[in-house]
């Protein structure tokens, strides 16, 4: 029985009886308590924020996707394949169109030590309560992502339920903070085949000489970012894997593959990334964030052997993920021979720079399964694509697109409206040059300025940025933050829908539309209803 004691003038104070049952320790004792499901690592790419499809990357930019493409999440994958001593799985709830409640069911099943998610700009708020829930339930949260990498304090001072960001490559800082907080929780070393340590010892070692084994302390992993009470410390930056041949083979087999669709690909298809980095120096492009301007390379042995894999998890359409994937003429040619050697059945496809390929190249690529391209054009302004330091001119994009025509290559051509020195006369100029050029498909995308990019501080240092501006809106498909003095945001926006509309409003692009629509009924609805949102038809 409890007692209340009568304090005077009314006030009354609760006395608990001597063996007052502890509820906190009851609540803690339950939400700790593991199913067997339960699991170490869960690595995720969460619920959308809307219904649309939503495009997240390692290391490119977060979009909502207006082509209909569902992205394979490979660095999910990638990272996953770093822990074959600990019971890992993937959450991908993009393809699965999985709902919150859902997702939070299977947050509960799983109840994982380690969450670890992707985060992009567009999303951080959504990504950010996927990261509470799981903390909610006990989870060490953690994030990677072009968001984060450049702006970690911001992030971790704005959301408390995140512990951890990892800056850059994440692969080998995740497996050093998740093999020291095993070390610090009691649990011990997790036994781990011989050949595989090997690896993982090369692979910290070669990256960093300095490096001794798993750090004393939070202090002494590089490229983590934490929390020391209220404070938010940042570690120094860790190394580059050296040798991407080191690295394990994706575990493509943990990702929904029926799931993933491509526009004009029937079937499931995979991403396969054969090297990290970009040698251009575009102000606008957010890939420098993560990678500097190095290129590092897979040999195309062991990129074979990654397709070999793929094929007999009855994947045949395959897309060579690279920031520029014909930067290395030699690691193509011997891809491409590798692949007809082989006799692999895969159609495939890339992107590229106009001024990295060559007839003899193309041609190569197409008798090995090649038959898309897609190019960073950008504009067809001179001037403009110096001002970003494109390093190309409008006669190299003729040429290029020419020669992958006559190869037998479709063409698939990215622009951008609005980057610095756009006028109305610009956007024309280049929506008449795109109009001229053997293109398939083409989008016109808003320009953004990510956290980190030369074209950021750009934006910051002349005020560009657009009054009351937040992450989230940061959309190249249907808004912008951007608002120049000559061009406000909502004639950016204005003259992105008349650029894709003046070019797909002809016989030859509205029947590929048309044709890619087709491609996969599972999408034809979502398809389409982006697609009218893009021509301004429909509410977004």
């Amino acid at each position: 029985m409890s007692a209340v004691v009568n304090r005077g003038r009314g006030f009354r104070e609760f006395v608990p009886p001597p063996h007052f049952p502890n509820a906190d320790a009851a609540v803690y004792e339950a939400r700790h308590r593991r199913p067997e499901e339960a699991v170490d690592i869960l690595f995720v790419n969460p619920p959308a924020p809307d219904r649309g499809i939503w495009i997240r990357s390692q290391h490119r930019v977060g979009r909502r996707s207006r082509e209909g493409m569902i992205w394979p999440q490979v660095s999910l994958a990638q990272l996953a394949a770093l822990f074959p001593d600990y019971k890992v799985a993937v959450i991908d709830a993009i393809p699965t169109r999985m709902s919150w409640p859902d997702f939070e069911a299977e947050l509960e099943r799983l109840r994982p030590r380690y969450y670890v998610t992707q985060v992009t700009a567009p999303t951080l708020r959504n990504d950010m309560y996927g990261a509470f829930l799981a903390r909610s339930l006990g989870a060490k949260t953690i994030a990677f992502g072009t968001h984060v990498t450049p702006v970690p304090l911001e992030t971790m001072e704005a959301f408390p339920a995140l512990d951890y960001v990892l800056i850059g490559e994440p692969e080998l800082t995740l497996r050093e903070l998740v093999d020291f907080s095993e070390r610090e929780a009691g649990r011990g070393e997790r036994p781990l085949e011989a050949d595989f340590r090997r690896r993982l010892d090369k692979l910290f070692r070669d990256s960093d000489p300095t490096w001794e084994g798993i750090a004393a302390d939070l202090s002494g992993i590089k490229g983590l970012v934490w929390r020391r009470g209220s404070e938010v410390v940042i570690n120094p930056p860790r190394p580059f894997i050296r040798h991407l041949d080191d690295l394990p083979i994706p575990r493509h087999e943990l990702l929904p593959l029926k799931h993933y669709r491509a526009p004009l690909v029937k079937g499931s298809y995979a991403f396969v990334v054969t090297s990290r980095g970009c040698p251009a120096g575009c102000r606008f492009c957010i890939k420098h964030v993560s990678y500097g301007q190095s290129v590092r390379f897979r040999s195309p042995e062991n990129v074979l052997e990654e397709l070999e894999y793929l094929v007999s998890l009855g994947v045949h359409s395959v897309h060579m993920y690279a920031d520029l994937f014909t930067v290395s003429r030699e690691q193509v040619t011997g891809i491409c021979e590798g692949i007809l050697e082989r006799k692999l059945n895969i159609r495939w496809t890339c992107n590229s720079r106009v001024d990295f390929v060559d007839p003899e190249m193309l041609q190569l690529m197409h008798r090995a399964g090649c038959w898309m391209i897609s190019w960073g054009i950008e504009s067809g302004n001179r001037e403009i694509l110096r001002r970003v330091r494109k390093g190309i001119t409008p006669e190299q994009v003729e040429r290029a697109l020419r020669w992958s025509r006559e190869a037998g290559i479709h063409n698939w051509g990215y622009f951008i409206i609005g980057l610095p020195g756009e006028t109305e006369e610009t956007i024309q100029e280049t929506i008449r040059f795109a109009k001229k050029l053997p293109l398939d498909l083409a989008l016109f995308h808003i320009a953004a300025p990510h956290p980190g990019t030369p074209f950021f501080f750009e934006v910051v240092e002349n005020g560009w940025f657009r009054p009351g501006t937040q992450w989230e809106q940061v959309d190249m498909d249907r808004s912008t933050v951007l608002d120049y003095p000559n061009l406000p945001a909502e004639r950016l926006e204005y003259w992105a829908r008349v650029a894709f509309r003046s070019w797909a409003f002809r016989p030859r692009p509205m029947l590929t539309y048309l044709k890619m629509m087709l491609s996969s009924p599972a999408l034809l609805g979502t398809a389409l209803r982006i697609g009218l949102e893009s021509l301004g038809w429909a509410a977004g």
